[in-house]
């Protein structure tokens, strides 16, 4: 450094100093001020002899100010420097440059190239050879050599988007220097630390120079993005800065691939924190078109991370085989899903429980990826679009549970052939001790995750042996038995969990493995993605660099020496020589790779207990007083300015301007809008009226098959029941209703009482899908063959023509295992105590969804009607029975006629009616010790 603090660029510019004195002496003059006269004529005779006038002085003080502008304006041409810079390297050695070029220093590396420069030339002044080394090259020739050479090597290099590796160019230089002590080192770095343990600076010192300097840049210009994460209603943007003393905010922008901005955030960082994250607010169709993220006026690879489509939410449609119950959130079959995908994406639900009509509505927002929990069969008509969708890139996620267990084996929305068991069993398979899982294999998406020590598996559907079976097993229990298989069509794939969605089945629904298994699945569905593959690291792809990123943060098409990329499912790839920062694979997909990877953090190189000398780079720490000089002169000039106009009288002759004699008229009006009473009375539209008063009272309702006679009975037998509810009960139902399945409206009615007659249309498959959705929605429909026969028992003998058309209806619906009505069941309980339900007949039980095996006999189901069977089957033609004329006569005979067996039929409605509305409220345990000390009272 100078001995001086400062001196001049041009020296000579300061003789003009003196000619200060006479540019004293010729401010010193100046006119008289001009006089304002009053216009009176006898004034103006007197003076019209003037004597004459001579030049007055201008005031000492003015001629000061002009004095000191001139001095500030040579002053400022003389170009006043502070702090130059002078020779200052050490003799007795080469000088020894170790320049950091990676990332960090493209910002400021032509001040790098300068400092460098100026050191050449010190040396090359001295005489003392040059040897040159860069921590972001893959290879250096460090041999100290001439001045010229090593100007050479500088003009030649230029920051690169990497990390330096300090240690692989402090090996070649120590090779170079072979043991030769260097005069001066001078470490020019861009201040950052390259790992946990970096220790260059004592690596360099080392190597005994005489003197070691440590060259640096501005740290609080170093700034990187270190992870950028789509959360549910923004973006999180984690970024990492060097300089942490002060606080800071910093904006960041999201561009997309035309390096269009679409949305800004910020990142503040707070004092001491050197981590920080920001969010980006924008829509979800937005954000999934984002490419890049930068932090704004930082033209580097560290303040620019790229996104690809693993970065992309998905949508996901969540569908299931029954609603979820709010009271008891945890049995059911989507909870668990939800809280897994919910971080990871956007998550739909179908608006109505009618499949037929919310498939494709859901199909018509482009979902990535639909997960069925429990489902078995679907209407015939969303087949084909939801193979089409399939074939086209979609991802179908299923579940097993009771209801696909039942369904046919033949579905093509399964990835494997699946064994169909009884259905009261649930076609499932039981073992004497639960499964554990087996290791995951090394191909499909969960290759490397670690084998679950804390999962079970009590129950599966199982897959019929087939060749392919193990190929397409994704998971697997100890047994061998698979747990996870898939199925690819065309672009998209089938995966089918064997067991069920929530925890009845198996643990692994409350496991962590089962957020990291489904995010995995999630990711699989990339449109186009070449890593959309399943496979480990050694079938993998190699995925070619496609853009690679520059050192000032832009990407590039030229790829240089760059090697492919080979995808791992164990290890992160990181940047490196052979895989710099950039996008790798083609335009149909590609996968990012970042400067810095995921959580890294900026740290300040150790220096501790070493003698080194702290420096900034040329342009820093010396600067030009020009500027300043310049400003200080200028406003001398308009301060000079503004005192000689006031002499003058120049503001005294403005004449003060109008007053504001007219007011700006704003008139605002004062019409207001007055709007007439509005009536709402005739809002009302045809068939409103009806609604209310269904809304209001309880209704029995059913089917209207077409053919009067039974459509009468149904009738008749729903108004006896009216009748016997009101008399026996707090229950007054209004009369019944007759239901047209494709018309009507079916959620207003607790149960739907449908008699199966053979004669009848069939109904269409509107009408089904309708059914399906109703109980699907909580709704319980009552279907009575009314001919004695159970077809659902019927071991290979005959069925009854009203039995086969009962089961043409059921193979349309997504109905549960059945079973009959166990003799502890909330129905034998529910108001009467009932060990059977006749109706005209005896003969046949009544059918009820199956309790699984695993619950407990008392444990609710996840229905949401708080575990009413969806469904009930019976032959005992239960209208029948409860038929009566407008004279309340019973217009049937019951079979054997018996009044006995028609008050138990009645008392079988009040039954049914009561679990219709109160479910299994008299199985909850909370209510015995109250009921217990009532029988007692």
């Amino acid at each position: 450094m100078s001995a001086l603090p400062f001196a001049f660029a041009y020296p000579a510019i300061l003789g003009a100093l003196v000619a200060l004195p006479i540019i004293w002496w010729l401010l010193r003059l100046t006119p008289p001020r001009p006089k304002s006269e009053v216009f009176p004529p006898l004034k103006i005779l007197a003076t019209v002899l003037k004597r004459e006038e001579t030049p007055a002085q201008s005031p000492w003080w003015l001629t000061l100010l002009r004095m000191m502008l001139a001095a500030t304006v040579i002053l400022a041409i003389a170009d006043p420097v502070f702090n130059p810079r002078t020779n200052s390297i050490a003799s007795g050695g080469p000088l020894v440059l170790f320049v950091d070029n990676g990332w960090a220093t493209s910002p400021d590396w032509d001040r790098r190239v300068k400092t460098a420069d100026a050191l050449i030339d010190d040396a090359e002044a001295a005489g003392a050879p040059v040897a040159i080394a860069f921590t972001a090259d893959p290879t250096n020739d460090a041999v100290p050599g001439t001045a010229a050479a090593a100007r050479d090597k500088l003009r030649a290099a230029e920051p690169k988007p990497l990390v330096p590796d300090r240690h692989r160019a402090l090996e070649a230089l120590r090779a170079a220097l072979n043991g030769v002590r260097p005069g001066t080192l001078a470490f020019l770095t861009d201040g950052a630390a390259a790992s946990d343990n970096d220790a260059t600076v004592r690596q360099l010192s080392l190597l005994s120079p005489a003197q070691l300097r440590m060259i640096s840049g501005e740290a609080a210009e170093t700034i990187a993005i270190t992870s950028a994460s789509n959360a549910a209603d923004a973006m999180t943007v984690t970024a990492t800065r060097l300089d942490s003393a002060s606080a800071a905010t910093r904006p960041v922008t999201a561009q997309d691939t035309q390096g269009r901005p679409i949305a800004t955030g910020s990142i503040d960082f707070q004092p001491g924190q050197s981590v920080a994250t920001g969010s980006i607010t924008a829509p979800f169709e937005m954000r999934n078109d984002f490419a890049r993220v930068s932090i704004d006026n930082h033209a580097t690879a560290g303040a620019v991370h790229l996104l690809d489509d693993g970065f992309k939410r998905r949508r996901v449609v969540l569908l299931s085989g029954e609603v979820s119950d709010t009271f008891q959130p945890l049995l059911s079959p989507l909870y668990y899903i939800q809280r897994a995908l919910q971080p990871y994406a956007d998550l739909i639900e179908p608006n109505t429980p009618d499949l037929a009509t919310s498939i494709p509505d859901l199909l018509s927002q482009n979902p990535s990826v639909i997960i069925m929990a429990d489902i078995g069969r679907l209407p015939q008509q969303t087949y084909d679009p939801l193979q089409r969708w399939i074939a086209n890139g979609g991802t179908l996620v299923r579940f097993a549970g009771p209801r696909l267990a039942a369904a046919p084996a033949d579905d093509p929305l399964v990835p494997v052939t699946l064994r169909q068991g009884e259905r009261a069993l649930g076609g499932a398979m039981s073992w004497v001790e639960p499964q554990p899982l087996a290791e995951f294999p090394a191909f499909g998406p969960f290759a490397g995750m670690a084998k679950p020590t804390d999962i079970t598996v009590k129950r599966q559907v199982l897959a019929e042996p087939t060749p392919d079976l193990g190929e397409r097993t994704w998971a697997s229990l100890a047994d061998g038995t698979p747990l996870v298989t898939t199925k690819p069509i065309n672009a998209g794939r089938i995966v089918l969990f064997h067991v069920s969605a929530e925890a009845t089945w198996s643990d692994l629904p409350i496991s962590g493995n089962f957020v990291e298994m489904l995010r995995r699945l999630v990711q699989l569905s990339r449109s186009g993605g070449v890593t959309a593959e399943a496979g480990g690291a050694s079938t993998a792809e190699a995925l070619p660099p496609f853009r690679l990123l520059t050192a000032k943060g832009a990407l590039t098409t030229e790829t240089g020496t760059a090697r492919p990329l080979i995808p791992n499912a164990k290890v992160t790839p990181i940047a490196s020589f052979d895989n710099p920062p950039g996008l790798y694979g083609s335009e149909e997909g590609f996968t990012a790779l970042n400067v810095l990877p995921k959580n890294a953090e900026l740290k300040p190189l150790d220096v501790s207990d070493i003698t080194v000398v702290r420096e900034g780079l040329i342009g820093g720490e010396t600067w030009s007083a020009k500027p300043a000089l310049f400003l200080i002169a200028f406003l001398l000039l308009l301060a000079d300015s503004l005192i000689v106009m006031f002499m003058s009288g120049a503001f005294s002759r403005l004449r003060t301007g109008a007053r504001a004699a007219a007011l700006v008229a704003v008139a605002v009006s004062a019409a207001f809008f007055l709007q007439p009473e509005q009536s709402y009375a005739d809002d009302t539209k045809p068939g409103d009226e009806e609604i209310f008063q269904r809304l209001d009272n309880t209704h029995l309702a059913y089917v209207v098959t077409g053919e009067q006679d039974v459509d009468r009975i149904s009738e008749r037998g729903l108004e006896g029941l009216t009748e016997f509810l009101t008399y026996r009960t707090t229950l007054e139902p209004s009369p019944p209703v007759g239901l047209d399945p494709t018309k009507d409206e079916l959620s207003f009615y607790p149960i739907i009482y449908w008699p199966i007659s053979a004669t009848a249309p069939m109904p269409s498959a509107a009408a089904i899908n309708k059914i399906d959705a109703y109980m699907r929605a909580g709704g319980t429909v009552l279907f009575d063959t009314r001919d004695q026969y159970s077809a659902l028992d019927n071991n290979g003998g005959s069925v009854s023509a009203n039995g086969e058309r009962l089961q043409q209806i059921l193979a349309n619906l997504d109905i549960p295992p059945l079973e009959p009505v166990p003799s502890d069941h909330v129905l034998t309980k529910s108001f009467y105590l009932l060990s059977s339900f006749p109706g005209r007949y005896t003969g046949s039980p009544l059918w009820i969804e199956a309790r699984q095996e695993n619950r407990a006999e008392n444990a609710k189901s996840a229905a949401t009607a708080d575990g009413v069977s969806p469904i009930l089957i019976t032959g005992n033609d239960f209208a029948g029975a409860w038929a009566v004329d407008d004279n309340g006569v019973p217009m049937l005979p019951t079979v054997p006629p018996d009044e006995t067996q028609r008050e138990y039929a009645y008392r079988s409605g009040v039954n049914i009616m009561m679990y219709m509305l109160t479910g299994n409220y008299k199985t909850d345990q909370v209510h015995v010790p109250a009921l217990l000390e009532r029988l007692g009272q």
